[in-house]
């Protein structure tokens, strides 16, 4: 029974971590409820009026939901300053509050101030942030001079019980963080496994279903490597342990991808693309007939389950005899010998497992630290020694370049607090035709729409988003105030809860946390006496001025087309691509080592920055149904191109410890077309009058095949050419959707 629900409460710990990856939104959503709530009990105990509680508990959510820096201690300094900012804030929206024009005047000054503070990193975010909210704050509880001291009273305590909250009830330290990180990444890990293993069972009506949970899973796992990438420099002792961490983070994401995609190929009546896994929607390839031979579809079945059982037990302690032969077997499928007999498509898969198995074993020891080796097997220790050798030829790698700073308008946070300044002047005047009472809604949507957004596009998405949110959150906020009427105590434990679903949910859907932010407001109402359904739907109105306001000043002010920040963005991806896959094809082909990790983690940056900005492209509702298609294929094109080129980059830093790799200078010159390519498209992406076309020719294969008595330099493995021919041929795939042309071979 023990046994049973220690593994009970392992799945769940399991779930858990991989629905939320280093517990950040429930540590988020925790701390700012427990900071509200030790506010009002403190203010409550003091005998403090509801318009004091109410201030006081939106102020202990602006000073825990501000702070963003991972440091403790930066978080300190941030939340020490941010006080006084607050009590300047709300003292002079007091003074100020009987002056219209001059208020509504300073309001717009102080949105410029708190976004062109973004230019400053982290604090001056959170500090913009804290002046630009409180200021809101007190304009919603009517703040007035004679009010000042109460208020004055009620932030103070609210800084304060975030503190607590911060520091001593919730701490959340880079290095615990990157430790859920990494259970996290353990957890998706074994969800992608479990899921090639529906894959495999899959019959021919259920393959779309079962390949389009690969797809998320193998997202999923990027997702999760992407976010312990960006806290490994704070999470680790030292340069070296995180170069460690990122380069078995690296080779475990490869090996699960790579081994998904020989899964499909087995069951596939040809090789699968790999686009395939990257394309959503794409349909699965038709199944192979007839099927994968029974005994061997037993052996996988077996073995994925054992690879499974083996990526959870990784990180939990197991040690036993039964625990080593699982490893020992799967580590033995590295060897020719040791593969079943099957077809060849089957044997790749085991040759999968055996890689994804190794990546598996150095994470462990990356992360856990040495184990027991008693039971090990000569294939087991053969792997331990690569690693071994591979941790030793990291080195601390060299410093990046630093890149050229823009000036005046031309930066990005000048424009967007130009852009918001004007949109905020807009929403003022806007919103005071509507209300001279509220008219505060619309400033607020207006400044929200512009947080995260860098083009007209995007900021046009999350208003509708916004306003979406806003018009169902009225209608539960009808619903909650006629239940709570006037039960103040139950009025704030249901602000508590929504508070809390905001948090958890805001980086899920922008939708669903203005919902929540909707609903919660309808409480506040009540609790301030001023709910009335003209009220809630005052805040509808508010909320569309707001959003039109924002787009306006986006598309008047300064603009940044989105057809223009996807082709910045496009350009970035591509000149990374073609760094990577130069470097990397120098690597293999025997020239001097290269920061190819740091390459790598640039090249994820990038396509993930330009995934996000093409969401207005490819959102739902678009009426650009051609467009929407093309950017979806053109980003998986290019996931597929980032994949192969990870790929060779991982495979061209075992060049000094592996035993079967070895340089082969032929390579520089037969994959020199491909990085031709790629800038050529680069330049066609930048000027659409370039004249760069697309060169197609024989393959790689076939510019690497030698003479007779032509010297044969090295080995290169199989596995290299694949990726090297399947980047060739993604590249090219890309001239197409991007209008560039491609010269025929003869001509």
């Amino acid at each position: 029974m023990r046994a049973a629900g220690h593994s009970v409460r392992t799945r769940l710990r399991d779930r858990i971590a991989a629905s939320d990856p280093g517990l950040l939104r429930l540590t988020a959503g925790l701390r700012t409820v427990g900071a509200i709530a030790l506010t009002l009990t403190v203010l409550s105990l003091a005998g403090t009026d509801v318009p004091h509680l109410v201030a006081g508990a939106m102020a202990a959510m602006v000073a825990t939901f501000a702070i963003r820096e991972k440091q403790p201690g930066a978080q300190a300094v941030t939340l020490a300053l941010g006080l006084p900012v607050a009590l300047a804030s709300v003292s002079l929206s007091a003074v100020l509050g009987e002056r219209r024009v001059v208020g509504d005047a300073f309001f717009v000054v102080l949105i410029f101030c708190a976004v062109y503070g973004r230019r400053f990193g982290d604090r001056g975010t959170a500090l913009g942030l804290i002046a630009f909210q409180v200021y809101f704050l007190s304009l919603f509880v009517g703040a007035t001079v004679s009010a000042l001291p109460g208020l004055y009273g009620a932030i103070a305590v609210a800084f304060v019980s975030s503190a607590v909250l911060r520091f001593a009830v919730l701490p959340a330290t880079p290095a615990g963080v990157l430790v859920r990180l990494r259970l996290a990444f353990r957890a998706r890990l074994a969800q992608l496994v479990s899921a090639q293993l529906d894959l495999l069972d899959a019959g021919e009506d259920d393959m779309d279903k079962a390949l389009g949970a690969v797809r998320e899973g193998t997202a999923r796992l990027h997702e999760t490597a992407m976010m312990i990438q960006g806290r490994l420099e704070e999470g680790t002792p030292d340069e070296s342990a995180a170069r460690l961490v990122q380069r078995r983070i690296a080779d475990a994401e490869i090996a699960a991808e790579r081994l998904g995609l020989l899964l499909l190929s087995a069951r596939s009546a040809e090789r699968a693309d790999t686009l395939t896994l990257h394309l959503p929607g794409a349909p699965a390839p038709s199944v192979a007939v007839p099927p994968v031979p029974d005994e061997s579809t037993d052996t996988l079945r077996r073995d994925l389950r054992a690879l499974h059982t083996l990526v959870l037990r990784a990180g939990g302690g197991d040690t036993g005899t039964a625990l080593a032969h699982v490893r020992n077997r799967l580590l033995g499928y590295r060897d020719e010998e040791n593969l079943p007999p099957a077809p060849a498509a089957v044997q790749d898969v085991f040759r999968g497992i055996g890689e994804a198995a190794r990546a598996v074993l150095g994470l462990r020891i990356a992360l856990d630290g040495p184990q027991d080796e008693s039971d090990d097997s000569p294939a087991t220790v053969r792997s331990r020694e690569e690693l071994d050798a591979e941790e030793a030829a990291l080195d601390g790698g060299a410093e990046e370049p630093a890149q050229e700073e823009q000036t005046g308008l031309r930066r990005p946070t000048t424009r967007a607090a130009v852009q918001v300044a004007v949109g905020s002047s807009l929403a003022i005047a806007g919103g005071e035709l509507l209300s001279t009472q509220r008219w505060y809604w619309a400033v607020l949507t207006c400044w929200i729409v512009f947080i995260n957004t860098s083009s007209t596009g995007e900021i046009l998405v999350k208003g509708y988003r916004r306003l979406l949110g806003t018009v169902f959150g009225v209608v539960a906020g009808i619903a909650l105030a006629g239940l709570v009427g006037q039960h103040t105590v139950t009025a704030f434990a249901l602000v508590l809860v929504l508070i809390f679903a905001m948090f958890y949910t805001a980086p899920l859907s922008y939708t669903l946390m203005s919902f929540f932010v909707t609903a919660m407001l309808g409480l506040l109402y009540t609790l301030l006496h001023t709910y009335s359904l003209d009220v809630l739907v005052l805040r509808i109105e508010e909320t569309a001025i707001g959003a039109v306001c924002g787009v306006v000043a986006a598309a008047l002010v300064l603009p940044v087309r989105t057809d223009r920040r996807t082709n910045e963005l496009l350009e970035t991806v591509l000149d990374r691509l073609a760094e990577v896959a130069e470097a990397a094809v120098g690597q293999l082909s025997g020239g001097p080592s290269d920061d190819l990790l740091d390459r790598a983690r640039d090249l994820d940056q990038a396509l993930a920055d330009l995934r996000a900005a093409t969401q207005p492209l490819t959102h739902p509702v678009t009426p650009l149904r051609a467009r929407r298609d093309t950017a979806r294929y053109v980003v998986a094109l290019l996931e597929t191109c980032a994949y192969h080129a990870r790929t060779l980059a991982a495979t061209a830093e075992l060049l000094p410890t592996h035993p079967s790799i070895a340089a082969d200078p032929r390579l520089r010159g037969a994959a020199g077309r491909t990085v031709r390519n790629i800038r050529a498209i680069a330049a066609r992406v930048a000027d659409e009058h370039a004249a760069a076309e697309v060169e197609t020719g024989p393959s790689i294969a076939s510019l690497l095949g030698s003479d007779a008595g032509t010297p044969r330099y090295g080995r290169i493995t199989d596995r290299v050419l694949r990726h090297l021919e399947r980047l060739d041929e993604a590249v090219v795939g890309l001239a197409r959707p991007l209008g560039v042309p491609v010269a025929t071979p003869g001509r």
